[in-house]
């Protein structure tokens, strides 16, 4: 059992690195905002999407959540590009989302994406950097089973996500978050 932090789920040199690939193919970029992760596929009612805007949302999407913990337990460092597909309800003089809608916005954001992350993937450091959020070190402080609780077949199964952590000494300190 681990417990990570998802105090802060995005990866700010992360976030730099895809405003640089971005500002380099000329995508416009906007950094920051709010997501909202609801249970899908669904569209929102227009009091939901109201109620998103008025708590600050700046994107409501599906997906970003149960990334954002995987990649943290995998201590991978996560960051989102959110590609609008449409308005929802709430903004005046636009119809209420269709399915048509999403489905041809995503085809033009795909050939956007693409271009993104070739350029990303070009210019994406050699050498690991440490994160400036831990992400990297997500389980250092985030492990509750000692090790001769563990279950040995369980652990080979998670070696490739979480071995580094699951190799270190373990003492009660491992859970406490820090």
């Amino acid at each position: 059992v681990a417990h990570v932090s998802m105090a802060d789920p995005v990866s700010p040199t992360l976030c730099e690195h895809i405003a640089r690939a971005a500002d380099a193919e000329r995508i416009r970029l906007v950094r920051g905002g709010t997501y909202i992760c609801i249970e899908g596929p669904q569209f929102s009612s227009r009091a939901e999407s109201l109620m998103f805007k008025a708590l600050g949302c700046a994107v409501i999407g599906m997906t970003n959540l149960p990334e954002a913990k995987l990649a943290r337990e995998a201590e991978i460092c996560y960051a989102s590009v959110a590609m609008v597909t449409d308005f929802d309800c709430w903004r005046d003089g636009h119809d209420a989302a269709t399915a048509h809608d999403v489905v041809r916005m995503l085809g033009a954001n795909a050939a956007i994406a693409r271009r993104l992350v070739a350029r990303l993937a070009g210019v994406f450091p050699r050498e690991h950097e440490p994160c400036p959020i831990g992400s990297d070190r997500a389980l250092d402080t985030a492990l509750m089973t000692a090790p001769d609780a563990r279950d040995p077949e369980l652990l080979s199964k998670l070696d490739a996500v979480a071995g580094r952590a699951l190799q270190q000494p373990w003492s009660p300190a491992h859970a406490r978050h820090g």
